[in-house]
C-alpha cells in the first residue's frame, strides 16, 4: 500500500481549497475529482494517469472486467456544490454555464454525453420543484437568474426570503433604495451516464475538465521575512518544507508595489480518495503535476516526486490506495499570472 508522506517541491504550480479565514480578496477552491460509480467486485482500476494543472485537470483510466460476463452499471462524475451565502466565493470557471467547470467524458474514444442531475439546496432542504416551478434557472451564479428573480410575485418573494433562497443585497442600505434580489441556494450537480464493461475486457475512459483555482492576493504563511502562524497550516496542508519557505522568503523579499512586482498564492485541488470506490487498489497509478511556468514555485504532498520536465513533477505507484486528496500551492508573481492570461 502507497501512502502520500510529507514532500516539498519549490517549482511552480497553481492550486487549492484554504482552511484560513476568507478575506474580501480570498477566493476559495472548488474540490473535484474523478469518476465514482456502483462499487462492483467484478471491475478494478488497473491504470488511472492523472495530468493537473491551473489550466485543466486531464483523467485517462483503464477498467478491467475481470469476470465472464459484461457488467453494466452507473458512473458519475459529482460537480463541486456552488452557491450559497454572498459573502463566499469561489472561483468558478464559468459562471453562466450550467456546465461550469467545461466537463466533458469518452469511452474507448467515443464522446459520452452525460445526463446532468441538479438539486438546489438550502441547509440541505431540497427546492428544486419549487425553484422550476416558477422557471427560474437553477444556476444560482448566472446572470439570468438573477433577471428571472424579478419575474416573481410578491407572495413568492416574502416566502423565498423566508426559506432563505434568495436574499435583498440592498436591505439595510435606507428606505428610499429598491430591494434587489439575489438567489443564496446551493446547487449540486452530478453527470452520470449507464455503460457495460464488457466480460473479460479493458475499457478506456478520459474525463477533463477546468480546475477552480483559487488564491488570495498576497502570501498568508511569510511575512517580512519570517514564517506566519498560517505556515503551520500550508506544513500540514501541502507538505511546505524550510526549502518551500526559503523559496517564498527570497520572492516576498523581491516584491516591490512601487514597481508593480509582488507575489500571491493559488491553490488547487483534486479528490483522489474516489479511486477508492472500484474495486482494489489502483493497479498503475500516474500523477503529473504541471505549474505551466518555470518562475513560480510550489508545494504539494507526494511520494517518490521526480521532476520530469521544466515545469511538470511526477508520482508513479503501483496498487496504489489513495488515503489523502491532493492539495497544491503555488506562489505566484503577477508579472506570470498576466502573461498565463494572453
Amino acid at each position: 500500500m502507497t501512502t502520500l508522506p510529507r514532500l516539498l517541491l519549490a517549482c511552480a504550480l497553481p492550486a487549492l481549497a484554504t482552511t484560513y479565514v476568507l478575506a474580501n480578496d480570498t477566493m476559495a477552491t472548488l474540490e473535484a475529482g474523478g469518476l465514482v460509480f456502483t462499487r462492483s467486485e467484478e471491475i478494478t482500476m488497473a491504470r488511472e494517469d492523472l495530468y493537473i494543472s491551473p489550466e485543466k485537470v486531464e483523467v485517462k483510466y483503464l477498467y478491467r472486467n475481470t469476470s465472464d460476463k459484461p457488467v453494466s452499471t452507473i458512473v458519475a462524475f459529482p460537480m463541486p456544490k456552488i452557491g450559497g451565502p454572498v459573502e463566499i466565493m469561489s472561483a468558478v470557471p464559468d459562471e453562466q454555464s450550467d456546465n461550469f467547470m467545461d466537463f466533458s467524458v469518452t469511452q474507448d474514444g467515443e464522446e459520452i454525453e452525460p445526463n446532468l442531475q441538479q438539486r438546489v439546496l438550502v441547509r440541505g432542504i431540497d427546492f428544486t420543484t419549487e425553484v422550476e416551478d416558477q422557471e427560474i434557472p437553477l444556476q444560482p451564479l448566472a446572470g439570468e437568474t438573477t433577471e428571472a428573480l424579478k419575474t416573481l410575485q410578491p407572495d413568492v418573494i416574502e416566502d423565498w426570503l423566508a426559506k432563505g433562497l434568495i436574499v435583498d443585497i440592498n436591505a439595510g442600505s435606507g428606505s428610499d433604495v429598491e430591494p434587489e434580489y439575489a438567489p443564496v441556494w446551493e446547487l449540486e450537480s452530478i453527470y452520470w451516464w449507464e455503460t457495460t464493461f464488457p466480460a473479460g475486457a479493458d475499457v478506456a475512459v478520459e474525463h477533463r475538465y477546468k480546475p477552480s483555482v483559487g488564491g488570495i492576493s498576497g502570501l498568508s504563511f511569510v511575512w517580512d521575512g519570517k514564517p506566519t502562524e498560517y505556515f503551520a497550516e500550508v506544513q500540514k496542508r501541502y507538505c511546505a518544507d524550510d526549502a518551500f519557505l526559503n523559496a517564498a522568503t527570497k520572492l516576498e523579499k523581491r516584491q516591490n508595489p512601487d514597481a508593480g512586482i509582488y507575489y500571491f498564492e493559488q491553490w488547487l485541488s483534486y479528490i483522489l480518495t474516489t479511486g477508492n470506490n472500484w474495486f482494489g487498489p489502483i493497479g498503475d497509478f500516474r500523477l503529473t503535476v504541471d505549474k505551466l511556468n518555470t518562475e513560480t514555485i510550489v508545494s504539494f504532498c507526494g511520494q517518490g516526486v521526480k521532476k520530469t520536465g521544466p515545469t511538470t513533477f511526477e508520482m508513479r505507484a503501483k496498487d496504489y490506495y489513495p488515503e489523502q486528496d491532493l492539495h497544491i500551492l503555488l506562489v505566484v508573481s503577477n508579472k506570470v499570472a498576466m502573461q498565463d492570461a494572453e
